[in-house]
């Protein structure tokens, strides 16, 4: 295991110790797991964007409508918590799945654009649907317990369930993206014609990503109800997919680990200027990723890894040039 390695494993470590010690060290557990919620929606769009090279401007129709799900069968179903966040996570991959054989076949601003009016489609389907309250949205959804025995209504106890389920989602989309059907995203990305005439069927690698992507957000969306107790407009309007990128881009797009930074930076700034500054917090925010871009294009994290990079190539240049060491003879 090389330094670079050793690093980034000490790195994970330290985040997953103050992970668990969060609530102790009096970190408030609503705040921290509203931002592990879109932390992990930022995770499954940088899976499509970051790892296929697909530009969805359409994630929130995932994210905001398994979050209705979610929230309509634990509240008038009587469903378990975590059987409603399977239901909005089935709900979105059937909704990526339609979203996807209709938009696979196009690239670039096309795709783009075709997800976008999907999308509309379904926050107009939530505007009107009796089921999801309308422009009130759907309001006071229970906790209930896990598996039908363990009670959530502690905000230490939600915390650490959301706690496992981010981590497990983290890890299988660290596993997705290293596993062989991941290196193939990743040539789809880099070179798609190649990948092509290396016999790949390119639109299924690109559905399937396109699923698993949107299953992973309506994982989210559906964790975010049972969170916050309701789901709401905001949640499938097209600005919250304009977070999400701004999230990905900011923290790093192509990085394990950016987009869970991009979202702690938009969501911390957003809970502590709102009530300082009202609406005038997206135009800080705003600002902030000119200048994140401006200044580092590949997100902060991509940033640090390219730093890390010319480092070790000046160091291995440096080797190469140094002339050979010789032994002397003893006497």
């Amino acid at each position: 295991m090389n330094v670079s390695s050793r690093l980034v494993h000490i790195t994970y470590a330290i985040l997953l110790a103050l992970l668990l010690l969060a609530p102790v060290i009096g970190l408030y557990p609503v705040f921290v797991m509203t931002l592990l919620c879109f932390a992990l929606f930022a995770c499954a769009f940088n899976l499509l964007l970051g790892f296929t090279g697909l530009l969805s401007f359409g994630h929130a129709a995932f994210f905001g409508f398994a979050a209705y799900v979610t929230g309509w069968v634990i509240k008038t179903q009587g469903w378990t918590p975590e059987l409603g966040v399977v239901a909005g996570a089935v709900v979105g991959g059937l909704i990526g799945l339609v979203f996807g054989v209709i938009a696979i076949r196009r690239q670039g601003i096309y795709f783009a654009m075709i997800t976008l009016a999907l999308a509309q489609m379904v926050f107009f389907i939530c505007l009107q649907a009796p089921f999801t309250g309308g422009e009130d949205g759907l309001q006071q959804v229970p906790r209930g317990k896990l598996f039908g025995l363990l009670p959530l209504a502690s905000d230490t106890t939600m915390y650490y369930v959301v706690a496992v389920v981010f981590v497990a989602s983290f890890l299988g989309i660290r596993r997705i993206v290293t596993s062989p059907f991941g290196q193939v995203l990743k040539m789809i990305r880099e070179n798609e014609p190649r990948a092509v005439s290396l016999g790949y069927e390119v639109d299924r690698y690109k559905l399937l990503a396109f699923v698993l992507s949107a299953s992973m957000a309506g994982i989210a969306g559906g964790l975010k109800t049972v969170v916050m107790g309701f789901a709401s407009l905001s949640d499938v309007h097209w600005s919250m997919s304009g977070e999400v990128i701004l999230m990905s881009l900011l923290g790093g797009v192509g990085t394990f680990f950016g987009p869970v930074l991009g979202a702690g930076i938009v969501i911390s700034l957003q809970n502590l200027l709102a009530d300082r500054v009202g609406a005038y917090v997206s135009v800080i925010v705003g600002a902030i990723f000119v200048v994140c871009v401006l200044a580092f294009r590949r997100g902060v994290v991509g940033e640090l890894q390219a730093f890390m990079e010319r480092r070790r190539s000046r160091s291995r240049e440096a080797r190469a040039a140094a002339p050979p060491q010789t032994k002397t003879a003893a006497h």
